[in-house]
This record gives C-alpha cells, structure tokens and sequence, in this order.
C-alpha cells in the first residue's frame, strides 16, 4: 500500500504532468528563439514551449485554417492586426522587438557603396525574402526602391519563402542577399564579419519592422501562454533579443 502511494505520488510529479504551449514564430527569430525558450523552461519546468517557425504571412494563413497555434510573434505588426480584428487573436497586438536588415555575402566584399553594391555586373544572383508573405522581404523590396535601384537588379532576384531560407541562399547560391541582422549573431554566423561580409542597410530605406506579438483564440486564459507571453517582455528576454541584434522599442 505504501509503495502503491509513493508510485501515484512520483506519476503526479512526473514529466507526464507536464504541460506545453504552441508557438508561431517568423523565420527571423529561429536563432533566437532556442535562447529564449530555454531560459523560459528554466524558470518554468513545468511548460513546454513547442516551436513553429514560417513566414507571418503562411504562419497567419494556417491560423485563419485551424492550426492549434497559441501565440504568434510575427515579423511585423499588419498580420497580428489582421488576426486580432477578425477574432482569431485574443490580445491587442503589441511590439516586442525591432528588426534590422543586413545585406550579407559569404565571400568578402567591398561595402564602400553601400546599397549600390548589388548593381554590380559579377553580381548575377541577389536573394530576397517573398515580400509577400516575409516581411523582411518587404523591407527588402523597398530599400531597393527608395534607393532608386529597383529596376536595375530586379532580374537578378531570387526569392526565398522565408527570411530563414533566404539566409540559406545568400551564403550557398547567391552572390548576395538581404537578411535580418539578427541571423548574423548565430553562433554559427560569426564567421561572417560587419564590414567584410555583411553591412547593415540604411534604416532610412525602409519601414521600422516593428514586430508583434498575439495570443491566439487557443491560447485564451491559459496561465501557461500567459506566463510566456509575459516572459518576452521581461528584462531578461529583452537583454537576449538585444543580444541577437534586436532593438526594443
């Protein structure tokens, strides 16, 4: 009978008691966020933050279609808009950081020109997020145009479905590539060095990417989503975001 006790009581100690919470994430934040969810789960044992990365535009088309998503941080601020004016969000959408575009190449370049670095002819390859679902790609898109180059290099896009991927591109096939700052503070990145292999952009060229954060119909009064919604705009998460080449508004 004693043993019988002991056992229910280590079963109700257990992981299997454990709860977890779905996150949406833009592909901007998937060097971040393996950071941040650790430093969540060290304080809060008990919850499990279980990660999904994509583009906010595909991340806000699989909400609007059933997926049990319960937070979403967004790359900018017109998706979680859009899902907290329709219902799908429960909270009002709120920036949690500001991104950064960066143009990176894995070979060493000469950065003197800034922008204007892309019209070159050995240049043949540029790789740029979707903009229409990345709103990286986005900012992209405009820099190119507000600097009056658009036209020029327009045929040498390549296109990546996320920020993530196109990252991927710009250090595999691509001569050069527009890139959220953030990525290049990977621990794996830092090979690449400011100056040499990457720049950031001009922020005069482009909308501030003020990136926000909902919770979702599924997340609604549960204290786990509410614990790590909280937990973003800690102190502690800030200092990491900052970390990773984030700005907090």
């Amino acid at each position: 009978m004693i043993f019988k006790t002991i056992l229910i009581a280590l079963l109700l100690l257990s992981p299997l008691s454990a709860s977890s919470i779905h996150v949406a994430i833009a592909s901007n934040m998937s060097y971040v966020i393996k950071e941040l969810t650790q430093r969540f789960e060290l304080a809060h044992p008990q919850t499990k933050v279980i990660v999904t990365l994509g583009s906010s535009g595909k991340i806000t088309a699989q909400i609007k279609h059933g997926a049990p998503y319960e937070i979403f941080m967004s790359a900018d601020m017109k998706f979680p808009k859009t899902l907290y004016a329709t219902g799908f969000a429960v909270t009002k959408p709120a920036i949690y950081a500001q991104g950064s575009l960066a143009m990176l190449s894995r070979n060493k370049q000469n950065y003197i020109k800034g922008l204007s670095i892309v019209e070159k002819d050995s240049f043949h390859t540029i790789a740029i997020a979707n903009f229409k679902t990345a709103p990286y790609g986005k900012a992209s898109m405009e820099a190119l145009k507000n600097a009056g180059i658009y036209k020029k290099v327009s045929s040498k896009l390549v296109y990546g479905e996320s920020i993530a991927q196109t990252t991927s591109y710009a250090v595999s096939v691509a001569d050069i590539g527009f890139v959220a700052k953030s990525s290049l503070f990977n621990p794996k990145m830092l090979k690449y060095k400011e100056g040499i292999h990457w720049i950031e952009v001009n922020p005069k060229l482009y909308t501030p990417i003020d990136q926000g954060i909902v919770v979702l119909k599924n997340g609604e009064n549960k204290k786990e989503v509410q614990a790590f919604y909280d937990f973003i705009f800690s102190p502690k998460a800030q200092k990491i975001l900052e970390k990773f080449g984030y700005h907090i508004p």
